[in-house]
């Protein structure tokens, strides 16, 4: 078939893989992916892919392990039917905060997706906002780590005035500063202590807050707890109002409603993953697409063009 290129999904996020093959002037292709009466996953790829470009986009999110079976079966079935490279587009990594050994017996699990889709014949990984930049180590194939910050940033310039960027925790300072010197602005830190998963006691605020309107950036807001503890020290500490970005919006659990009763005034996520229904009914909520910025990292990768250009 020639050097032809072809976006195939599975059923974690099929309406950004319309909108990624929309911009390449494509169609999804054609691909049956279901489940079983007991559960398990049946993947029949329903059109030729023998010498094809193929591309799996697949968010590894809720239900996390339904759908990394579905990309795990679904790059083996390309495989054994010779398609000339398969590329995982994973605008979310499932399993990505387990990323080192934190106690003696303990799983290095993002360590073991990697393994599980270099054994089924991925050969290259297109990513986007990995909780850990290290993860790209665990891989022995190409990975190109895009970041939603063009996105995010185009929407604080349109919207905000007189604000500075907050990190909520010491490890995300690195990526608030940049967004800070990219919009000329102040940042400030929250400096958080965690004293088990999911559950976060914001202490207090390093920097000047007062006055200002205050962005909350942050990677991915899962259960909400930081975002909120963190714009109630936020506002006992001067600031105007609250605002948070993040380029994932796992929002689980009670972080819905922990968004509704907080102070922050809106949270902008990506369509890097779904909203759940609750979460599309809440109006603080407003997603952002970034389907065009993996379209075009796609088409470089087809074309064997530089990506470079987009890690910003």
């Amino acid at each position: 078939m020639g050097n032809v290129m072809k976006i195939f999904s599975g059923n974690a996020n099929f309406a950004m893989s319309e909108e990624i093959a929309e911009h390449l002037g494509l169609e999804v292709s054609r691909a049956d992916v279901r489940k079983f009466s007991d559960g398990e996953i049946f993947v029949e790829i329903r059109e030729n892919v023998r010498g094809t470009d193929a591309f799996i986009v697949q968010p590894t999110c809720t239900p996390v392990n339904d759908h990394l079976m579905e990309l795990v079966i679904m790059a083996d079935a390309m495989r054994r039917a010779s398609a000339r490279r398969i590329t995982a587009v994973l605008p979310y990594y499932g399993y990505a905060r387990q990323d080192r050994k934190v106690a003696p017996r303990v799983p290095i699990s993002a360590k073991v997706v990697a393994e599980m889709l270099m054994a089924v014949g991925v050969r290259r990984v297109l990513c986007m906002d990995l909780h850990a930049g290290q993860i790209q180590g665990f891989f022995n194939i190409p990975v190109d780590h895009l970041y939603a910050a063009p996105v995010l940033i185009d929407h604080i310039r349109e919207n905000f005035d007189d604000f500075i960027m907050i990190s909520p925790d010491a490890g995300g300072v690195e990526r608030t500063r940049a967004f800070a010197k990219r919009l000329n602005c102040g940042l400030a830190i929250i400096d958080k202590r965690r004293d088990r998963p999911n559950h976060s006691e914001a202490m207090h605020v390093i920097g000047d807050v007062k006055g200002k309107i205050a962005i909350l950036m942050d990677d991915m807001v899962d259960t909400a707890g930081t975002l909120c503890h963190g714009a109630d020290t936020l506002l006992e500490n001067g600031a105007k109002e609250v605002h948070a970005c993040c380029s994932h919006g796992v929002l689980s659990g009670p972080a819905v409603d922990r968004l509704n009763s907080s102070a922050i005034k809106s949270l902008v996520v990506t369509n890097t993953i779904p909203l759940r229904e609750n979460a599309r009914e809440c109006g603080k909520i407003k997603v952002l697409s970034v389907s065009s910025l993996l379209a075009e990292a796609i088409r470089r990768i087809h074309n064997e063009d530089s990506v470079s250009s987009l890690f910003v």
